[in-house]
């Protein structure tokens, strides 16, 4: 076993946080659906010190993303800032429900979360390159902005604010709850149902996950689930990772990110599903 090991055994999490930086970062992730499952369905780790770990490592991946898309055109920092009002808050108290409830309960919600948000993606009709009808409440708040397209800039205006605004709370508890950083579903929200543009989602998504990932953290440093020795080579490995998958993100085509992130989600949450059924059921 690799857990007897030590060395080898912070260099395969050094190498799986690589992976789910640069990946997490390139579809607005955050890392963690992608880093949890293989730290507990692979490597045996106990599923809330991967969670707790998990939402230290979104912190960072949220910060080492922001280094390198953070101050252009496809930040939309407005939008942000708003729904991280109600993503905050969601994420304390989804923090606390998970320090409640068993680790095999968490395991199962968290791979139907990534499949109903598989599902979601699947019937979004999202990135229509019709302008749409500015919003009046999109307009007060100045949200709108402009996104950078081969063809030029292309200006959006976003919709249904405050239906963004309730989803965001929503996203916020399975960040707390789950360790994921809740990126999908935020990415999900943004693009399906706020129109946002899907490549300015998930650098968007970048810099919010790291905000409500924080909120949530608290309350694991406070239950003592931190485990320095599991997130310090977490860390070590998905900040340049989230930095190579944010350098990435405006190179890639933007359907060929939309099915990477269909299928990721859907293969993990599966994955997930399957692990949490096993471990619940006799």
């Amino acid at each position: 076993m690799l857990d007897t090991h030590p060395v080898l055994f912070d260099l395969v999490i050094i190498g799986v946080g690589l992976f789910s930086g640069c990946f997490g970062s390139m579809l607005g992730l955050g890392g963690g659906a992608i880093l949890i499952p293989i730290l507990t369905s692979v490597l045996g780790v106990d599923v809330k010190s991967a969670i707790a770990a998990s939402l230290v490592a979104v912190v960072a991946t949220s910060g080492g993303a922001a280094l390198v898309r953070g101050r252009d055109a496809m930040s939309n920092y407005r939008v942000a800032t708003l729904l991280e009002l109600a993503a905050g808050v969601g994420a304390i108290v989804g923090a606390v429900v998970a320090t409640i409830i068993s680790g095999h309960a968490l395991t199962l919600l968290f791979g139907l979360s990534l499949l109903a948000t598989a599902v979601f993606s699947w019937q979004s009709k999202s990135d229509s390159e019709t302008l749409l009808a500015q919003s009046r409440l999109a307009k007060t708040l100045e949200l709108d902005g402009v996104e950078e397209t081969s063809d030029g800039p292309r200006v959006y205006h976003i919709q249904r604010v405050a239906e963004g605004f309730g989803l965001m709370s929503i996203a916020g508890m399975l960040s707390g709850m789950l360790g994921i950083g809740s990126g999908a579903f935020k990415v999900l929200a943004m693009d399906s149902c706020m129109r946002m543009p899907f490549r300015v989602s998930t650098i968007t998504s970048n810099f919010m996950i790291g905000i409500t990932a924080a909120s949530g953290v608290m309350v694991y440093l406070r239950g003592g689930m931190v485990d320095p020795t599991l997130a310090g080579p977490v860390l070590i490995g998905i900040v340049p990772g989230a930095i190579v998958g944010s350098w990435l993100v405006p190179k890639v085509k933007v359907a060929t990110l939309k099915k990477l992130f269909l299928v990721v989600i859907l293969l993990i949450g599966l994955q997930m599903i399957v692990k949490g059924a096993r471990e619940i059921l006799p």
